[in-house]
């Protein structure tokens, strides 16, 4: 492991690093930025298919990191500043004290990315989701219930946005994931055999009756205008039933609670 260390804040070395809140609207061109140490481990993973560009860990952390760091390689640098220098290269406080810069690369091709998955497959499938804080919650959905793949159509917000990275908890760098039109999206699913569950409070069925067999997609549309009638009659509708005059739970709840069942009926039939 190749530790540089950084006196001061302006050092044109760890200049990706500078203004991490700014970066964050502007964008990155080709790089995202990790933080923390359960992203970190999963950016550094030889197993996904992103590769850390470079390291920035706080001098104090530094020793504790050794161990978990060793993966990296001689031809990935890592940084190590001070605390007070390295909050003044962010912009901000980083409490953390944990930054990697990792390289987005080509996203996998739809209709590749689905051919590759089993038999039984869960996909999860999303429109119009544009909340970094919901995104992150998707992924870690998917990751923590089995899910192949992710979809998304072009409405949705990026997976690889900081704060979706760590409200994601790393599954972001672990589940694959691809962007296609909506509609491209729903043919596509059907052409390589997925069933499409469509989650809404008008759905035809209640999720706990639901027995879905073979490849299947979970698809979910934004808080609040949900999905569109048009997309909703092409599909399987699905809706979880509730009391005290609601009609609806929050995107990410909404996706556990099915992917969750979706893996209880799948073990069910295993058992």
């Amino acid at each position: 492991m190749q530790v540089i260390e950084i006196h001061q804040p302006h050092d044109p070395r760890i200049q990706p690093y500078r203004e991490v809140r700014e970066r964050d609207l502007v964008g990155r061109q080709g790089r995202f930025i990790a933080e923390g140490e359960v992203v970190l481990r999963h950016l550094i993973d030889p197993a996904t298919r992103f590769v850390p560009e470079s390291l920035l860990i706080a001098s104090h952390r530094l020793d504790g990191a050794r161990a978990w760091l060793s993966v990296v390689g001689e031809d990935v640098p890592v940084y190590s500043a001070p605390q007070p220098v390295m909050d003044a290269i962010a912009g901000f406080p980083l409490h953390r004290g944990l930054l990697g810069i990792g390289l987005r690369g080509p996203e996998p091709e739809p209709d590749a990315l689905l051919g590759s998955l089993g038999p039984d497959a869960r996909v999860l499938a999303l429109m119009g989701i544009g909340n970094h804080d919901n995104m992150g919650g998707l992924f870690r959905n998917a990751a923590a219930f089995g899910a192949g793949a992710v979809l998304m159509d072009s409405h949705c917000c990026d997976p690889l946005y900081r704060k979706a990275i760590r409200v994601s908890v790393g599954a972001a760098l672990r589940v694959p994931f691809a962007r296609m039109d909506g509609e491209a999206m729903l043919t596509s699913l059907r052409a390589h055999g997925f069933e499409v569950l469509a989650l809404s409070p008008s759905g035809a069925e209640v999720l706990a009756d639901v027995r879905a067999r073979g490849r299947c997609a979970l698809l979910l549309g934004s808080e609040g205008p949900g999905l569109r009638p048009e997309v909703l009659a092409r599909t399987r509708t699905v809706r979880i039933p509730m009391s005290g005059g609601f009609d609806s739970l929050n995107v990410a709840v909404t996706g556990a609670l099915a992917l969750h069942q979706l893996a209880l009926h799948q073990l069910a039939r295993r058992g």
